[in-house]
């Protein structure tokens, strides 16, 4: 089976970590979709047309996707597994993608946006799309000082 990550899960310690059998496939993008922060401070992709969302092709095992079920809360519905059709290469493929419960548009966890934009970048994302990503860390104005990677520290 195949996963679309597009948040924490492109990077390859996250991966490790919830998913240890897997294997990248590659990158890949979801068309007609848009990268948002929920309400609870984590990716989703949401339908938008013409918009796309880039992100990385993991190859999984059975065991990776009940590891990757709890890592996503989907028992307790913060996410919910569904299959789309991702881009590769010119052709489509079908590919789980986790989709957050309804929440609204909200502010990132601390840390989280360096890792995927850490991961987006080691991937070698187009230089507008990283820019997007940069959209959503914290202002310049938050107050100077260590920042702390809490649950996301790899």
């Amino acid at each position: 089976m195949l996963h679309f990550a597009y948040g924490s899960n492109m990077h390859r310690g996250i991966m490790g970590k919830h998913a240890p059998e897997a294997v990248p496939a590659g990158t890949a993008t979801l068309v007609d979709h848009r990268f948002l922060i929920t309400g609870d401070g984590y990716a989703s992709v949401e339908p938008l047309r013409a918009a796309i969302v880039h992100g990385v092709l993991w190859r999984i095992t059975p065991r990776d996707r009940i590891t990757l079920d709890l890592w996503e809360s989907v028992g307790r519905g913060l996410y919910r597994a569904v299959m789309l059709p991702v881009q590769q290469s010119g052709g489509r493929r079908p590919a789980l993608v986790y989709i957050a419960r309804p929440s609204g548009e909200g502010r990132p966890k601390a840390g989280y946006m360096e890792i995927v934009i850490a991961a987006a970048r080691q991937w070698r994302f187009p230089q507008s799309y990283l820019a997007s990503l940069e959209r959503w860390l914290p202002s310049a104005s938050a107050p100077p000082g260590p920042r702390k990677l809490g649950e996301f520290e790899i």
